[in-house]
C-alpha cells in the first residue's frame, strides 16, 4: 500500500513515498522535490559475511539521461561504463553521513541505489538522494540507528537560502551541503568565496535547522510502513582473552605508539603483533581475528589517552603544532609548473600543464554539455604508504580529494578573459602520512605560481582532528594518519586571512556541537595562516613569464561573419593555417579566435594571416589586388580574400581607356584604392587615383 508524507524544505514541498515502486527492495522510497524525482532502495543480504572488521556498504549514486530528455552519446546510446565524476562524487556524499549510524557488529553486505527518475534542471538531485537513502534505510529491517538529512546553504547578498535554484548557485558566494542527525551535525562539504569562519559556523546552523523538519517527516513514514529492525546479536568479548593480548602486547604498544617515524611505527606493531600472535597461539588456537582486534582496542586506547590526559600525540607535538614545512619549486625542467610540499611525513608533487581552449574537458550531464577550462587531479600511489598494490584507475577517494582541492584554488584563478589558457594541476602523492588532500592544495597553489598563472591569492590548506571521550574534547591541528584513523574527527579547511574557500567535515561519532566546531575552525584558521607565511617564503608572488615549454595562448576578435572565410571550405583554410605555422587555432561561434603556440612567432604569423582573412575593406584604403576577371567595362580586382571590387575602365587611367585589356589582364597585380562602398557591399576601385598625372 503506497504512504506518502510531505514537508516543506526552502518554501517548496518534499514528498516522500514508498510502497508503490520496487516493493522487494528491503526499504524503497521515491523523492519528489519540484519536478525533480529520485528513486532510493536499500538492501541487505541474509548471510553474514564472516571474518571482515569493515561494514560492507556499497552506495551508488546514478543519472539517467531520460530524466533529463536526452540520449546519452557515444557508440552504445545507453548508460553505461563507469560512473561519471558527479555520480562519484554524489554516492560519496550520501555514503560518508550513513555509514557510522549501522548498528555494531552489523556484517550482512548492504546496497544503497539512488537512481534519478527526472531532474527539472532548478531542484538538484544529490542531497535528495541522501535524505532518500536515510528514508529507505529507516523503512527496512536493516539495522539502521537514526535518520539523517541534509540540505544545501547558499548565501546571496548577504540572505542564507535553503536548496538554492540551481540557476542561482553562481550569485552564492558560499555554497555547502549540511548532513546530520536531531542533535547534531555529522558531516559539512562545500565551497566558499573567502568566508568568515562566523559565517560558515552561521550557515551550519541554519542547515540544521532546515532538515529538522526532514527528520519528522521521515520518523512518519516510518510509523506508516515501517519494518521491525533486524537484531544483531552483539558479539560477547573474551575476557579472558583481551586480558591476555593486554599482558603481552600493551607496554610494547605504547612505546610503539610514542614513536614519531611512520615507518618505524608501523614496523614495531607488526612485531607487535607477531609476537603477541606467537604467544597465544597455544592458550587461543584459531582465535587470531579475536586477537587483532584486541590489538587494535589497545592501539586505540593508548592513543586516546595520551591525548585527552597527557595533551601529547604520536609524534610529540602540541595539539595545535603544525609539523615541520619543507618546500621547493620549479624542480622539473620541462614542466610549466611544479612545487614540492613536505609538511611531516606527507609529500606532495603538484605538477601544472597550460593548454588552449582545445584542452577544455568537455562533459556531459542532465544539466547538459558543459566545457572545464580547470582540472586538478589527485593520484595516490601504493608506493606513498610503502605498499605494493597494482595500480588501478582513479577510485572515490582520489575523486573526492581531487575534487575537494579543486574547490579549494579555484577562487584564485584569474579570470579567462586575462589568462585564456586550459590549466591542469596533477598533484602526485609521494609520501603520505595524513592530510595528503591539503599538501595538493598547497602544492597546487604554488605550483600555479611557479607556471606564471596571475593568481589573485594564496590559499592553504590544514587537516583538523578530534578525540572526546565524554566531556572531555581536544581538538588537533594538522592530523596524523593514524590520529585520523583512531580518531572521531577529520575536518578539512582551506582559505586564507581573508576567509575560507573550502571545507569537508566528516564525524565518526553521533555529531559535534557548534563549540567544538567553533574551536576546529579558529584553530584551523591559526594553523592554515603558519602554512601560508612558509609559502610566501618559498614564493612570495607568481612568475612574470610563462616557461618557454609553455604555449602561448593569444584571442583575437573577428566579424563572426569572416568565421567561415579562416574555416574555408571543408576547414581547407584553418587545416592550411596550422600546418603552415604550427599553432593551434580554435573558434567559437561568438568569433573568438584563440591561437596557441610555444612559437612566439608561429603566434604572430597566424595572427596576421587570420587579420589578412578576415580584414574589412575601408574607403580610402590602398590595395594589392590581384585581376580575377576582364570585362568590356572594366576588370574585377581582389583586395583581400574572398573580397573583390570592380576598377571600372573610367578609373583605369587618367587618359581615355579604348580597351580594358590595354592597361590590365587576367592574373596582373595592380596598385588600387577604395573609392566607395555601396549599401549592398558593392567595392569601387579606382587604379587612377594612385597614379601620378605625369
Amino acid at each position: 500500500m503506497k504512504s506518502s508524507v510531505q514537508v516543506d524544505v526552502g518554501g517548496r514541498p518534499l514528498i516522500i513515498e514508498t510502497g508503490q515502486i520496487a516493493r522487494q527492495a528491503g526499504g524503497s522510497v521515491v523523492m519528489r522535490y519540484g519536478d525533480t524525482v529520485v528513486l532510493v532502495t536499500a538492501v541487505s543480504d541474509d548471510r553474514i559475511r564472516e571474518g571482515i572488521d569493515f561494514l560492507p556498504l556499497t552506495v551508488e549514486y546514478r543519472e539517467m539521461s531520460y530524466a533529463a530528455g536526452r540520449i546519452p552519446g557515444g557508440f552504445f546510446r545507453r548508460e553505461i561504463g563507469r560512473p561519471s565524476e558527479k555520480e562519484t562524487l554524489t554516492s560519496r556524499l550520501i555514503d560518508r553521513p550513513i555509514r557510522p549510524l549501522f548498528a555494531k557488529g552489523y556484517a550482512n553486505e548492504t546496497q544503497v541505489i539512488a537512481t534519478v527518475l527526472s531532474v527539472d534542471q532548478e531542484n538538484q538531485p544529490d542531497t535528495i538522494a541522501l535524505c532518500g537513502a536515510s528514508a529507505a534505510l529507516h523503512l527496512s529491517r536493516i539495522p539502521f540507528a537514526e535518520p539523517v538529512a541534509a540540505v544545501r546553504v547558499g548565501r546571496i547578498d548577504g540572505e542564507f537560502i535553503i536548496n538554492p535554484l540551481q540557476s542561482r548557485l553562481d550569485q552564492c558566494d558560499l555554497n555547502v551541503v549540511v548532513a546530520g542527525g536531531r542533535d547534531a551535525v555529522v558531516m559539512v562539504e562545500g565551497g566558499a568565496n573567502f568566508v568568515s569562519e562566523e559565517d560558515l559556523l552561521e550557515a551550519i546552523d541554519r542547515g540544521h535547522q532546515a532538515i529538522l523538519p526532514i527528520l519528522d517527516a521521515q520518523d512518519e513514514l516510518r510509523r506508516q510502513a515501517g519494518l521491525a529492525k533486524q537484531d544483531v546479536a552483539a558479539k560477547a568479548e573474551d575476557a579472558d582473552l583481551v586480558a591476555a593480548v593486554r599482558r603481552a602486547a600493551e607496554e610494547p604498544m605504547r612505546a610503539a605508539m610514542t614513536t614519531a617515524d611512520k615507518m618505524q611505527r608501523r614496523d614495531r606493531k607488526r612485531e607487535i603483533k607477531k609476537a603477541t600472535l606467537a604467544t597465544l597461539a597455544e592458550s587461543y588456537p584459531d582465535r587470531r581475528a579475536e586477537i587483532e582486534a584486541a590489538l587494535e582496542a589497545i592501539e586505540r586506547d593508548i592513543v586516546r589517552r595520551m591525548l585527552i590526559e597527557d595533551k601529547r600525540r604520536i609524534d610529540g607535538r602540541r595539539v595545535d603544532e603544525v609539523r615541520p614545512i619543507t618546500i621547493e619549486t620549479g624542480l622539473l625542467p620541462r614542466t610549466h609548473g611544479s612545487a614540492m610540499f613536505l609538511r611531516g611525513e606527507t609529500q606532495v608533487l603538484a605538477i601544472t600543464t597550460l593548454g588552449s581552449s582545445s584542452d577544455e574537458q568537455k562533459i556531459e550531464a542532465l544539466e547538459g554539455e558543459s566545457f572545464k577550462s580547470f582540472m586538478l587531479h589527485y593520484n595516490f600511489p601504493p608506493f606513498s604508504v610503502g605498499e605494493a598494490k597494482p595500480l588501478r584507475g582513479p577510485g572515490r577517494r582520489e575523486i573526492g580529494h581531487g575534487a575537494l582541492a579543486e574547490r579549494a584554488v579555484k577562487p584564485i584563478l584569474p579570470a579567462t578573459a586575462d589568462f585564456p589558457y586550459t590549466i591542469r594541476i596533477v598533484s602526485e602523492v609521494t609520501e603520505s602520512n595524513g592530510s595528503s588532500s591539503m599538501a595538493t592544495v598547497c602544492g597546487s597553489c604554488l605550483s600555479m605560481m611557479d607556471a606564471g598563472i596571475p593568481v589573485t591569492d594564496m590559499v592553504a590548506g590544514i587537516a583538523m582532528g578530534l578525540v572526546k571521550e565524554g566531556d572531555q574534547v581536544v581538538v588537533l591541528t594538522d592530523i596524523l594518519g593514524d590520529e585520523d584513523h583512531l580518531g572521531d574527527m577529520d575536518f578539512k579547511v582551506t582559505g586564507n586571512e581573508k576567509g575560507i574557500t573550502a571545507f569537508q567535515m566528516d564525524i565518526k561519532i553521533s555529531g559535534i556541537n557548534r563549540e567544538i566546531m567553533r574551536r576546529a575552525l579558529d584553530q584551523a584558521r591559526a594553523g592554515r595562516l603558519f602554512i601560508l607565511d612558509k609559502m610566501r617564503q618559498a614564493l612570495e608572488a607568481p612568475r612574470t613569464e610563462l616557461s618557454p615549454y609553455a604555449p602561448r595562448v593569444v584571442t583575437i576578435q573577428i566579424n563572426p561573419d569572416k568565421i567561415r572565410d579562416v574555416i574555408g571550405p571543408g576547414g581547407k583554410v584553418i587545416r592550411a593555417l596550422v600546418a603552415e605555422t604550427g599553432a593551434k587555432i580554435d573558434i567559437d561561434d561568438t568569433g573568438q579566435v584563440t591561437i596557441a603556440s610555444a612559437d612566439h612567432a608561429a603566434c604572430n604569423q597566424a595572427i596576421e594571416r587570420i587579420r589578412g582573412l578576415t580584414q574589412v575593406p575601408e574607403i580610402g584604403q590602398v590595395y594589392m589586388a590581384k585581376v580575377v576577371r576582364v570585362t568590356d567595362f572594366g576588370a574585377f580586382a581582389q583586395i583581400l580574400p574572398n573580397t573583390d571590387g570592380l576598377i571600372h575602365i573610367s578609373q583605369l587611367d587618367h587618359k581615355r581607356v579604348q580597351k580594358v585589356t590595354d592597361v590590365v589582364n587576367e592574373g596582373d597585380e595592380v596598385l588600387v584604392k577604395v573609392i566607395d562602398i555601396d549599401k549592398d557591399g558593392r567595392i569601387r576601385l579606382s587604379r587612377k587615383a594612385v597614379l601620378d598625372r605625369s
